[in-house]
């Protein structure tokens, strides 16, 4: 699984809001064992929404968390967009969300909020603790939630919970190496692409260093490929450390 975070707002770009959803999400997933595939903070642009779920949903693998835009105000883009790109039919009033805010609101749904149940076909609701204003998914794998984090974040700690508790155990072997990463590349070249390889150099009053890390859900062959590195700073008599 590949989970993608979508924050969409332009108050957070301009800095009059700060995004608080990026480090929720993080934790949340780490909780089992999954970790972000790629996040992204874009603003409330049309072509830009569509762009980057065109992307997303390219991936077969993909799980979508979209924070914003499925409000009543004119710049609530998310729902009409959602249903043109993952269903390519228009929006469809939910009879139960529909009825859900005229409990809460009454005559004053009307103009505007009672179009917040209009949403992509096949939805599914969300339950939302705070207000019960519901947020939506679509094939139990794309997931839109409110902007706000009060409402958003329990309402996606019951998905995660629910939809992706379950995970396979991810391994990681790192270590520390005073020498610099131009040292150990030939080797990173042999490393295969079910093994997660990161590589960060640093610099210590002028002399440089580097922490090499490998990951991956198969044990036995990151041990195999830690090894080689570990063999390799020792036939060259450079110290590292295990972190």
């Amino acid at each position: 699984m590949n989970f993608y975070a979508v924050i969409i707002g332009t108050e957070i770009l301009n800095s009059r809001r700060e995004d608080k959803h990026f480090d929720f999400l993080k934790k949340e997933l780490a909780k089992y064992g999954h970790e972000l595939f790629a996040s992204f903070i874009i603003k409330d642009d049309k072509t830009l929404i569509k762009n980057t779920y065109e992307m997303i949903k390219k991936d077969e693998n993909a799980i979508l968390f979209s924070f914003g835009g499925i409000g009543s105000t004119p710049d609530d883009l998310t729902r009409e967009i959602a249903a043109e790109i993952f269903t390519s039919k228009p929006l469809q009033t939910n009879e139960k969300f529909k009825q859900d805010i005229l409990d809460r609101f009454g005559a004053e749904a009307y103009p505007h909020r009672i179009h917040m149940a209009d949403i992509p076909v096949g939805s599914e609701l969300i339950f939302n603790p705070v207000n019960n204003m519901s947020a939506f998914s679509l094939e139990n794998r794309f997931f839109f939630v409110p902007g706000f984090p009060s409402m958003a974040h329990p309402m996606l700690e019951s998905v995660i919970a629910k939809n992706f508790s379950v995970s396979k155990k991810k391994y990681r072997y790192t270590l520390l190496a005073k020498t610099s990463e131009n040292t150990l590349i030939t080797l990173m070249n042999q490393v295969p692409d079910e093994v997660e390889l990161s590589s960060l150099p640093m610099f210590k009053n002028n002399k440089a260093s580097v922490e090499l890390s490998l990951s991956g859900y198969d044990k036995t062959l990151l041990e195999k490929y830690f090894d080689m590195f570990e063999n390799e700073l020792s036939l060259k008599n450079i110290d590292f450390k295990k972190v």
